[in-house]
């Protein structure tokens, strides 16, 4: 059976929280509705950003096992708990890889360091749901923009081109980022609240998903001025 290929970028929230509680459940329902082997998913957490916090994991797990009944895994790449062979046994299992927030570069270079970022995009592409929140979510674009070159200073930076674009997450925090999308010459990006998340099927957008947030679209005109335009939600 062909799968359509899913990534789920979510521009913020707490999952402590459970403030994206409707998205996750709509990422749970979509794996589960996937799943041919068996009647319980398997969703595995990379805290990679946030230097492999624990704590960040067990707040993941209160959600995707306690609430959803998946079965929460976590893959530990820098305290040398796990080597890559285990880490890649998990993520051939994976009905969800979920990449977390944090540091949006660290992540990137762990990931290339040790090929993750290869193993990760090869579980994609058979069928594993890809989400991830904040830099888990925008790692994935050509262009972000984030606070990681310098702590409390935001700025451009480049991601590892999967998909298209520019991206910010935590627009409702980030104002300033329609400024940056004209002076960086971007042809579009998606600006995405906390709580709000993109839908993209097979590398094309097909809309928000909604637990509070909202998700724009700004595309540069012709003659250089920047439109922007939200992005309609999907119903969960």
């Amino acid at each position: 059976m062909i799968v359509k290929k899913i990534f789920i970028p979510i521009g913020g929230g707490e999952i402590r929280n459970k403030t994206t509680a409707p998205i996750d459940k709509y990422i749970t329902d979509l794996a589960r509705s996937r799943i041919t082997d068996g009647p319980r998913g398997y969703a595995l957490f990379f805290p990679t950003a946030s230097h492999d916090s624990n704590p960040y994991f067990n707040s993941f797990r209160k959600t995707y096992t306690s609430l959803f009944d998946f079965k929460s895994d976590i893959a530990i790449l820098t305290k040398g708990l796990m080597t890559l062979e285990h880490v890649k046994e998990k993520i051939d299992k994976a009905d969800v890889i979920y990449v977390g927030g944090g540091d949006t570069l660290f992540l990137i270079d762990v990931w290339r360091e040790t090929g993750i970022d290869k193993m990760v995009w090869e579980a994609y592409e058979r069928g594993a749901i890809l989400a991830g929140l904040s830099a888990g979510a925008i790692c994935w674009f050509e262009d972000m923009y984030t606070d990681s070159l310098v702590e409390g200073e935001f700025c451009p930076a480049k991601g590892m081109g999967k998909f298209i674009g520019a991206a910010t997450p935590h627009y409702n925090q980030r104002p300033e980022f329609d400024e940056v999308f004209a002076r960086e010459g971007y042809d579009y990006a998606y600006a995405i609240e906390d709580d709000a998340a993109l839908l993209f099927e097979d590398g094309v957008m097909q809309g928000a998903l909604s637990a509070g947030g909202k998700a724009y679209l700004l595309t540069r005109s012709a003659t250089g001025e920047t439109k922007k335009k939200e992005i309609k939600a999907l119903t969960l």
